[in-house]
């Protein structure tokens, strides 16, 4: 039912961000997802015959909001990036990979797996439309927990900036930890579409397993009972209010679905 509301659902939301976020560290710049393609504008870009894109996805990206013109408004060239980590494969954080071709490219095998090829065209991703060069390198986890999260993946020497697995949005979601002192800064991807939806365990009608979906949550908030934890998805409008004022999911009420 999740999954059909989306497609038959009359109603929409108000115009949402989708976030990208850009890393300095010592060891050079790191983003995290890459945001969406100008080129969705393109009559044919998304398939017709799929239902999704057909009923469910309207997007209204202009070439100067794409991830390269926004990293140079703040001095970052693109072909400067060390790493890109992408949460997922979906096309609205995988369509700026074109910005990309001198990075190295992260992505959970599990999620390039699925992404790939007709198949991964019938599950909702948009592998044609991959830049020929891609050639993604597998996010290698390690039995090494890091909070709540039984696997991880350090993605600097020190250890500040790590990869976890959250599985629900897709089976391969993964997300991204930035460490700054004692306060733990949550790349979330599409994990939830809102902080608030996290509060409240609302899983999305993308999500092929409700059960999963709420396993991940309930990892996400058992990290951030021990640790302060700014929760920033990339879809929430109120993502960068929380970001600039550090404002933790500790400051807000848990609830739990009747």
């Amino acid at each position: 039912m999740r999954q059909l509301h989306i497609l038959f659902d009359s109603a929409w939301t108000e115009p949402l961000p989708i976030y990208a976020w850009a890393i300095e560290t010592d060891e050079g710049v790191i983003v995290v997802d890459t945001g969406e393609t100008a080129k969705t504008r393109e009559p044919g870009y998304f398939p017709p015959w799929h239902p999704y894109f057909r009923l469910a996805v309207r997007a209204g990206v202009s070439p100067e909001e794409e991830i390269g013109p926004h990293l140079l408004e703040i001095g970052i060239r693109p072909e400067d990036v060390r790493t890109v980590i992408l949460t997922h494969m979906h096309t609205d954080h995988a369509g700026g990979l074109h910005h990309f071709p001198k990075s190295e490219i992260l992505v959970g095998d599990k999620e390039y797996q699925l992404a790939k090829g007709f198949a991964g065209r019938l599950r909702g991703y948009l592998p044609n439309r991959w830049p020929s060069w891609f050639n993604p390198k597998p996010i290698k986890f390690q039995p090494k927990p890091f909070g709540s999260f039984e696997q991880s993946c350090s993605v600097t020497r020190d250890g500040k900036i790590v990869i976890v697995p959250t599985p629900g949005h897709t089976p391969g979601h993964v997300s991204v930890i930035v460490v700054v002192g004692e306060v733990s800064y949550f790349l979330a991807g599409d994990t939830s579409y809102t902080h608030q939806a996290l509060l409240e365990q609302k899983v999305d009608g993308v999500s092929p397993s409700k059960a999963t979906a709420l396993r991940t949550f309930e990892r996400i908030l058992t990290y951030a009972r021990y640790t302060p934890t700014v929760y920033l998805p990339s879809h929430d409008p109120e993502s960068t209010e929380r970001l600039n004022l550090s404002a933790t999911i500790q400051s807000s009420n848990v609830t739990t679905p009747e």
